[in-house]
């Protein structure tokens, strides 16, 4: 004879062996969400050390590829839509052919590189091809008038630019560490291609760079006692030597007016005087010298080449001290010297000349 009460007790006892059984069955945890596409381009180019405005560039022109095509994935698209991308570019943008390849070569990084895609199509792909442009040089004189106009750090930096052949950036990114007074040199710490070169220390401007090297250390000592004082280290420096970030060898040469603070670390730094500064006060002081020329700071690089070869100093030790890899780049200023066109007599003047 079964009772009631004994059926009951049955059941709940299935109903409570069903359940733990559920919680034994039970789905595993959903998968972490996999990084975006943008973020995979991040990761990559970071693994392969790429500098941080090839990052942004490369990231801006994936971007803008994938809005031109309707937000659709890179994986749905091959040769006609990049060639589309860069058609459009070219005639409605009208790009220079050095921005076109710049956003080709992100593409070919996306595809190659992020999303691992090796078809044929990417070899077959025409770069845009670049023009031959002649450097704006300023002569002696206009580098001295322009540089008259300028004052305080610009003028320095427009003095090293001159004097050293240093490009905008390598200069602003100057630490103290890097100039040598005793050796009379500048060592250009990962220069454009993340190679480091030395040039010369112009002797014009030592005084000045060590009574301005004064300025800035007294500042740094008052950073230090308000509890700030560091500065951004280099790869994973920060990591091998935690107070290095507030010595002084590594203080920027040409340290920005303002401190910030730091997301990752909580530091109040200084970054090094944004390259703007200079570009602004350059093109100023080129208006108010009356200079009818496209100058910038990166004229001044020009005519240090150019007047070195112009002095008759070796081809192959202007490169080096530029820093560029194939002689070739360097030979595009034997085209501005004296003794191209300007050295040749005019039949003009011979007719009607005295």
């Amino acid at each position: 004879m079964v009772f009631a009460g004994s059926i009951s007790l049955a059941a709940y006892a299935a109903r409570d062996r069903s359940a733990r059984l559920a919680v034994v069955r039970e789905a595993p945890p959903p998968d972490a969400p996999k990084p975006r596409l943008l973020d995979r381009v991040r990761e990559t180019l970071r693994a392969r050390h790429y500098s941080p405005r090839t990052e942004e560039a490369y990231v801006a022109w994936i971007r803008r590829y994938i809005f031109f095509h309707g937000k659709r994935h890179p994986a749905e698209l091959s040769a006609p839509e990049v060639t589309r991308f860069l058609s459009s570019l070219a005639v409605e943008g009208r790009v220079a052919a050095s921005t076109q390849n710049q956003a080709l070569s992100a593409l070919l990084f996306l595809y190659r590189e992020v999303l691992g895609v090796e078809l044929r199509w990417l070899d077959d792909i025409v770069r845009a091809k670049r023009p031959v442009r002649l450097p704006v040089v300023l002569t002696r004189e206009e580098v001295r008038a322009v540089i008259d106009f300028l004052s305080g750090p610009p003028r320095l930096m427009a003095c090293l630019l001159y004097g050293a052949g240093l490009r905008v950036l390598e200069c602003c990114r100057l630490r103290v560490q890097d100039v040598d007074f005793g050796g009379n040199q500048i060592v250009v710490r990962g220069g454009k291609g993340d190679k480091d070169r030395t040039t010369m220390l112009p002797a014009v401007v030592k005084s000045d760079l060590v009574r301005h090297l004064a300025a800035v250390k007294n500042q740094h000592e008052r950073d230090l006692t308000a509890g700030a004082g560091w500065v951004e280290m280099p790869t994973a420096l920060a990591r091998k030597y935690p107070h290095a970030g507030r010595q002084w060898v590594w203080q920027w040469v040409f340290p920005a007016t303002r401190m910030y603070v730091d997301r990752a670390t909580g530091q109040r730094r200084r970054h090094h005087l944004h390259e703007t500064v200079l570009q602004r006060e350059v093109k100023h002081a080129v208006w108010q010298a009356g200079i009818p020329k496209r100058a910038s700071p990166h004229t001044l690089r020009h005519s240090f080449a150019t007047h070195l070869l112009e002095d008759n100093h070796d081809i192959r030790t202007v490169q080096e001290l530029l820093g560029h890899r194939d002689v070739t780049t360097t030979q595009i200023y034997t085209h501005v010297l004296n003794r191209g066109p300007a050295a040749v007599r005019s039949p003009a003047d011979r007719m009607f000349g005295p």
